[in-house]
Parts: C-alpha cells; sequence; structure tokens
C-alpha cells in the first residue's frame, strides 16, 4: 500500500509571511442539527471541543472544530485517527439525522505565518483582515483568488488555510506570489 503524502510535499516559503504545507492532518466534515445535546456531546467526545459560535473555530491539543454554515462543521484530528473519529461519531449519533465525512485527502492544509501574513492574505481574500476586525479564533469560508478556500486565526498569529487538493499548488503559488519581497503594502502597520 502506498502512504499518504500531501499535495505540496512539504513545501514553505519564506518572503513578507512564511507560506508553509501544514503536513498531513485528519479532516472530517460533519452535517447535522448543531444545536442538539447530541451532537455537542458527539463532538466533544470524539475531539475533546465543543461547538463554535457561527464564523468561528475551536482549537485543542492537535484538534480543531471549524464553524462552516448553519448545519456543517470541519473537525481537525490526527490523520490516522480519522477512522477512529468517524466511529466514535456514528456511535454517538445513531438514531440522529447526520453525515460524518472524512475529506482528509481531498484537502490541502497551509500555514500563513509571520508579519505579513495579514496582508498577504487580504491581497487575495475579500474579507477585512484589519487586527480589530479579524481576530484569534475567526474563521471564514472565502474565495482566495479564483478558488474557494478557508481560513482561521489562532492566538499565536498563525493562519491555518485550507483549499481543494487539486488547486493546492496554485494557491501556495499565489500566497507566495502575494509574500514576495518588495510587494509591502503596509496597511496594517
Amino acid at each position: 500500500m502506498s502512504e499518504a503524502v500531501t499535495p505540496l510535499n512539504g513545501a514553505r516559503y519564506e518572503g513578507l509571511a512564511i507560506i508553509a504545507d501544514a503536513g498531513l492532518s485528519g479532516m472530517i466534515t460533519l452535517r447535522g442539527d448543531l444545536s442538539s445535546k447530541e451532537v455537542k456531546a458527539a463532538v466533544k467526545q470524539a475531539v475533546g471541543l465543543g461547538i463554535p459560535a457561527q464564523r468561528q473555530a475551536l482549537t485543542g491539543q492537535a484538534t480543531a472544530v471549524l464553524w462552516m454554515s448553519p448545519d456543517e462543521l470541519l473537525l481537525i484530528c490526527a490523520y490516522d485517527g480519522v477512522a477512529e473519529t468517524i466511529a466514535a461519531l456514528e456511535e454517538a449519533l445513531k438514531g440522529q439525522h447526520f453525515l460524518a465525512h472524512n475529506v482528509s485527502d481531498a484537502r490541502a492544509y497551509l500555514h500563513v505565518s509571520g508579519a505579513g501574513a495579514r496582508e498577504t492574505l487580504a491581497k487575495l481574500c475579500p474579507v477585512d483582515l484589519a487586527p480589530h476586525a479579524f481576530t484569534p479564533g475567526m474563521v471564514r469560508r472565502t474565495r482566495l483568488a479564483q478558488i474557494p478556500a478557508a481560513f482561521w486565526l489562532e492566538d499565536r498569529g498563525v493562519f491555518h488555510l485550507i483549499c481543494f487538493r487539486s488547486v493546492a499548488d496554485y494557491a501556495f503559488t499565489l500566497l507566495k506570489t502575494a509574500a514576495l519581497p518588495g510587494g509591502e503594502v503596509g496597511v496594517y502597520r
């Protein structure tokens, strides 16, 4: 059997921001009634986190839960723990209307960090990334130039970005180009 690899195979670029392949990560789309006590308990049991508020992300030890829509979450866990996590969700949600699906190999996961991270993303996304407007814990589903993407900001100032695997190289190249030295705009100084 072949070994799993990321679509960017460890790519990294350092310029105005650091753009880096985040490595293999487990990703599970969970759809259902996010207000139900059963879904809340199942998510807590599966990844140790609660249900985030609208357009928010909760992070834990190597786990995260992202609000994606009124009936959809994205659960982040260890790549090799996806099958166990889905099994736990299925057991906890027996009799409920829900969908839990492994999307790990269909996505690319990148980190954007450093002093120019906000500016780099702002060049490509129609989102107000001013520090007062986009704070740690916020998540957005949006466009990165011409492709769909989602990103969230953690307390350490690192943006986590997810896009489809098929456009990973394009996303990396866009971010790398937006982070080229000499391209500073200085809007967030």
